[in-house]
């Protein structure tokens, strides 16, 4: 490809150089030729035609047959131009003057010529479209400098002044742009698109010819061009830069938000593929300072022999002094001239390729057409070159009109034409033979006929008339104009060149129109370098694609897929996802990971599950954004639909557990919606869901289970359960499927419905049981055939169901005794676990195989009250898994009574036999949390309060504290407060003390007054009445309730109630004998008092309760705890402080008293010494909570 880089037209892999060498004739024929075409022209007048022989046109063999070969200098090839020895030349056209330098790359002299006829305003296409044409001057990337590119023999380059013409040689034309780039003029900017594409521009390409030559005609101000979009952007993006360098930030500020469509913080948006240029301090201070030293110059005549002029190769002047070996410099000209060689070979190469493939079209063209020959009038020109009237499209086909005249006219008239036109000047023409074997095509028969003008013009003279309609053919665009296509073949060869030219000038928002089109010309396009080109285009038709440009663009890839067939997905497509799986944009990296997905059911079955697979594994494992491996996940899923290779089913599984375990919940939810059910499938038809995939998740539960007795790790467990979670319905299905009455299960008759809460609610549609089953009807007969069996004909010889009664069963039973009760996350989990699985095996499963293991476990009966074995059981998660799990699957009555027997018995089993009642609570906790269920706790607690047993009442006391802040007030009001209120008076002083976490809970929770008064009473009748006066417990219970629904408390209820009585406990504990109650209720009262000074606390009540209570507590601490005393003594001093300074400080509003009388000091050694103190942590947690 690197040969066809200067082509004029950049079309991809069919573009040649109309201005380079692409034949081998020898001098003679060059000569003979020239001579021919000066006297074409002296014959056909001074108007220029721009189909005649003096109009060079681009696919012309002969006009572009090398011209500065060796033996052929440039003066020897005008001569050659100008008919000969001898003979007198007549006036030369501007149009040949220009090629003829163009040819002998004589390029500054064609530029002055260019320049003077813009200026008088005759511009010529071929010299506008040669220095519009970047690839005409630019070094090849990876060319050493001094060497020629690779079809570019000769392109030596000059060094690194920005202001010095370069130099150039006769073998390749290759200009070189200044080599510094310290200036902005040799920023290319106008040659990239915003997606980084090198394109070509209309106009001049001031960027692409000497800084010099430049700088002469672009003096006068009327041809100044207006500034580029990309330079623009580039110019701003130094600006800024420039601006926060130096500290004017307001105005860049300013400067971004007029620029609002530019991000100022990346030098890529600007859209230019080379790297950032100097800042403008350095731009400025290296302007015009490029003085060129002796040594960096060479010399280079014009006109001197290809020899002379390959010894004075500015690779020399490059080489350090100390390289200048006489070795180092042969192997440099040597190198030099075999590149040469290869260029010249692949510039030969290519245009022949071009050749080919325009013969190929002109038979084809000749064949629908049945060889009606362009003329002008009666008789055939002579003269006439054909290739360029041919090509250029100018000169009308005219059939005869005589339609009496049959095949045999029409041959003659070919064979004519064939006897009078040199077979050098019709390169396309086809040998007779192969015109005489073509059928007639039913094209022919509806051949355009024109009119014949009756007149007896010279042809010359219609020729010349007809050169001043103003068309141009010369350039890339008017050759593609100027011919019509005829066959699909031609049309597709038309869109494969001349769409690299219209994507980059179509708007970003608005590319996704050109996809159809893209896509059809690659799938029907005969060269695969096209094809590939198209779809290079294709991929990177937008810079960062959207969800619906993703969407479009996959859509398209589908259906060029799905027309091409695997074995060109595979060799076109998939090399472009390959190409972009690093790319720099997420939303590029994104569109890989979906066409992976997409294009699956597209490919060869051993792609699908090596290079697809490996693909996905690639980015799941290192891309960083969470969009990328979600998008990953999906495909993955689609991958595992179609894969058929047991060997992969190890590497789903790992990438499985990958995926699991990935950081992003969103990359999660995907494996359960897609990847999971899609393996699960894959799992299932291998035979190793209930012998691997399952067993392998038990089985780390477990170890996990057993590695984490100091500290369980819950997001592992989450990871796997939610697994097993999710591969319920799939187990269900497979027990279906396996069933005895599987064979039975024929649709016919009317259909029975499923009932809609039957099922869970799936996840994805993959869950759904239906869906894997096939239909919502087949699974209908089968639930219905499932239940009849379950019901009379029980599971004998049903092994899918008997390893999940058997095995599946008790190994989950006996994983739940393991977890930790304490464990909310762990109870939950694996609560619902039971209760999906239940819900999907249906009520009489549950009824019949799930409850009685359960309750085989547990043994529910007084008997077991004494026995350990029995206490052991109730004490660990199986009852709240059990109770939350199993029993609320289903809400019948009947269900209901089982569910309030079975906490009714747990709760007087535990309280009989002292057990921790964490399994109780659990259950509550995890009931209490769905609204429905808390009448039937309050059911359960009555039956608690009323019980014979005061252990069993005060267990029910203690489990209102957790019921209460979930539950309505109406239901506080009607239902808890009564039950409080009965216990409140229990003849057992251990009763009425578990009543007051609940008294206390409430205080904080209920806003009703009437019932925050009822409250307030049965707590003050706990404080007043003498007979609690020596109650220990039962004012530590109080002080530590105070402490802790204090902050969070009604404000009236906190003053007037809680902090008054902290001090009267204060002051009795003064007077405690004993040490160790009194350092108890000190500790009590002093995370109370920490937790409360956090509150705003009225001046009146910080004089006469709130100081007092803290010197009380102060005093007991001086004898018990000295490190306590250090930090009450900063607090009273604090207080104090504030209360002095309330005189002549204006209010502080509600400003908490921690936060205005601790200084930094004090707040240091107060954190310090509370770091020291073995308090509890939920008290300590209160110290800097405010009121919400």
């Amino acid at each position: 490809m690197a040969a066809m880089a200067p082509g004029g037209g950049g079309s991809g892999g069919g573009g040649v150089n109309p201005f380079l060498s692409d034949s081998d004739e020898d001098d003679d024929e060059v000569a003979a030729t020239e001579e021919r075409r000066a006297g074409l022209r002296l014959g056909s007048g001074s108007g220029l035609d721009p189909g005649s022989a003096d109009s060079l046109s681009p696919q012309d063999p002969v006009a572009l047959g090398s011209s500065a070969r060796p033996g052929l200098p440039g003066e020897a090839a005008a001569a050659a131009a100008l008919g000969g020895c001898g003979e007198t030349p007549g006036r030369l056209s501007i149009d040949a003057i220009a090629a003829q330098l163009l040819r002998d790359q004589y390029l500054l002299t064609a530029l002055e010529l260019h320049t003077e006829l813009l200026e008088s305003g005759r511009e010529l296409p071929r010299l506008r479209d040669y220095f519009s044409n970047p690839g005409n001057f630019e070094r090849q990337s990876g060319t050493p400098p001094g060497m020629g590119a690779p079809g570019m023999p000769g392109a030596a380059g000059g060094g690194g002044a920005g202001g010095r013409e370069p130099s150039t040689t006769s073998g390749g034309g290759q200009l070189n742009r200044a080599g510094s780039i310290s200036t902005l003029d040799s920023l290319d900017f106008a040659r990239y698109s915003d997606d980084g594409n090198r394109e070509t521009d209309e106009r001049v390409a001031e960027h692409e010819v000497p800084l010099q030559e430049r700088k002469n005609y672009k003096s006068s101000p009327e041809i100044q061009e207006p500034i580029k979009p990309l330079e623009k952007r580039a110019l701003n993006f130094l600006v800024n830069e420039f601006l926060l360098k130096n500290n004017y930030k307001l105005t860049s500020i300013t400067f971004s938000d007029e620029n609002d469509d530019q991000d100022f913080e990346l030098w890529d948006d600007v859209g230019l593929n080379i790297p950032k240029p100097p800042d403008l301090l350095q731009l400025y201070r290296d302007f015009g300072n490029h003085q060129v030293t002796g040594k960096d110059l060479v010399d280079v005549a014009s006109g001197v022999e290809e020899d002379e002029l390959e010894a004075l190769t500015p690779v020399l002047g490059n080489l350090p002094p100390s390289l200048e070996t006489p070795q180092t410099v042969e192997n440099s000209l040597l190198v030099q001239k075999l590149e040469d060689k290869i260029s010249l070979l692949n510039n030969e190469k290519w245009s022949l390729m071009e050749q080919i493939r325009r013969l190929e079209s002109e038979m084809d063209f000749l064949k629908n057409e049945h060889f009606a020959i362009p003329v002008v009038c009666d008789s055939v020109q002579p003269s006439l070159d054909h290739k360029d009237s041919e090509d250029s499209g100018q000169n009308p086909v005219i059939n005869n009109t005589d339609k009496g005249k049959d095949k045999n006219n029409h041959l003659s008239k070919s064979d004519e034409v064939d006897s009078t036109i040199p077979k050098e000047n019709f390169p396309n023409s086809v040998p007779r033979r192969e015109k005489e074997e073509v059928p007639s095509s039913p094209s022919s028969k509806n051949a355009v006929h024109f009119d014949k003008p009756n007149r007896k013009l010279s042809p010359a003279f219609h020729q010349a008339l007809l050169s001043f309609c103003r068309m141009s053919a010369d350039s890339r665009l008017g050759s593609e104009v100027s011919r019509i296509a005829d066959s699909e073949k031609s049309v597709m060869l038309m869109l494969g060149r001349c769409l690299p030219h219209i994507v980059p000038n179509v708007l970003l928002a608005k590319r996704e129109e050109l996809i159809p089109l893209i896509l059809c010309t690659a799938c029907l396009h005969p060269e695969p370098k096209e094809r590939d080109q198209l779809l290079h285009i294709l991929f990177n038709l937008i810079k960062r694609p959207d969800d619906e440009q993703r969407q479009m663009i996959l859509t398209g890839c589908v259906a060029f897929a799905r027309h091409v067939g695997p074995t060109r997905v595979e060799a076109e497509l998939l090399p472009q996802c390959w190409e972009q799986i690093n790319h720099k944009y997420p939303e590029r990296r994104l569109l890989v990971a979906e066409s992976c997905g997409a294009l699956a059911p597209y490919l060869p079955k051993e792609i699908r599950s090596s290079l697809v697979l490996s693909m996905l594994q690639q980015m799941l494992m290192e891309d960083k954004a969470d969009l990328v491996r979600e998008a990953v996940i999906k495909s993955l899923g689609i991958i595992m639909g179609y894969i058929d290779d047991p060997d992969k089913y190890q590497q789903g599984f790992e990438l499985l557990l990958s995926a699991l375990g990935d950081p992003s919940e969103r990359v999660v939810s995907a494996t359960h919606q897609v990847f999971l059910p899609a393996y699960a499938a894959w799992t299932t038809e291998l035979g190793n869901l209930q012998s691997h995939l399952i067993p392998t998740l038990l089985n780390k539960i477990e170890k996990l289970l057993r590695e984490g007795e100091h500290g369980l790790d819950e997001h592992k467990l989450h990871m796997y359960l939610s697994a097993l979670q999710s591969l319920i319905p799939s187990l269900f299905a497979l027990v279906l499927r396996n069933a005895p009455f599987s064979s039975k299960a024929k649709l016919h008759g009317e259909v029975p419905q499923i009932e809609v809460t039957r099922f869970p609610r799936p996840m994805s549609p993959l869950q759904d049981v239906s869906t894997i089953i096939g239909s919502r009807e087949q699974l209908a007969v089968l639930l219905q055939l499932y239940d009849y069996q379950l019901e009379h004909e029980g599971t004998t010889g049903w092994e899918t169901l008997l390893w999940v009664v058997n095995q599946l069963l008790p190994q989950l039973i006996e994983i739940v005794g393991k977890i930790n009760v304490t464990s909310t996350a762990c109870v939950h989990e694996f609560s619902r676990f039971f209760w999906r699985l239940c819900r999907t095996f249906g009520k009489i499963f549950t009824n019949t195989k799930v409850k009685p293991q359960f309750q085989e476990i547990l043994r529910l009966s007084e008997e077991n009250i004494d026995s350990s074995a029995g206490n052991g059981v109730l004490t660990k998660a199986t009852v709240p898994i059990y109770a939350t799990g199993v029993l609320t699957c289903y809400i019948q009555e009947e269900d209901r009574k089982l569910l309030v027997g079975f906490l009714e018995d747990v709760m007087t089993l535990l309280s009989l036999s002292h057990a921790p009642l964490d399994s109780l609570k659990a259950s509550f906790v995890e009931l209490g949390a769905n609204p429905a269920y808390h009448e039937l706790l309050l059911t359960v607690l009555w039956y608690g309060v009323v019980h014979t047993s005061a252990l069993v009442r005060c267990t029910a006391a203690r489990m209102f504290e957790l019921l209460v802040k979930g539950v309505n007030e109406t239901l506080v009001a009607q239902r808890v407060v009564p039950a409080l209120i009965t216990l409140s008076s229990d003849p057992e002083i251990s009763v009425r003390i578990a009543t007051i976490p609940a008294f206390g809970t409430i205080m904080e929770t209920v806003i009703q007054r009437e019932l925050l008064e009822r409250v307030k009473m049965q707590l003050a009748s706990f404080l007043e009445d003498p007979q609690y006066q020596d109650q220990y417990s039962l004012h530590t219970e109080i002080i530590k309730t105070f402490g802790r629904v204090g902050p969070n408390a009604e404000p009236r209820f906190r003053d007037e109630f809680v902090i008054p009585h902290l001090h009267k406990l204060a002051l009795v504990n003064n007077l405690q004998i004993v040490d160790s109650k009194r350092l108890d209720i000190a500790t009590h009262l002093f995370e109370a008092y920490s937790a409360l000074s956090c509150c705003f606390i009225s001046e009146d009540l910080m004089v006469n309760h709130f100081l007092p209570g803290l010197r009380c507590l102060r005093t007991d601490m001086e004898h018990l705890s000295p490190e306590h005393e250090v930090i009450l003594s900063s607090m009273i001093k604090e207080c104090e402080q504030k209360v002095e300074n309330k005189t002549v400080q204006e209010p502080q509003g509600s400003m908490s008293i921690a936060a205005s009388l601790v200084s930094e000091d004090t707040k240091t050694k107060f954190l310090n010494k509370m770091g020291q103190l073995t308090t509890s942590g939920a008290m300590l947690a209160n110290v800097f909570q405010r009121k919400k």
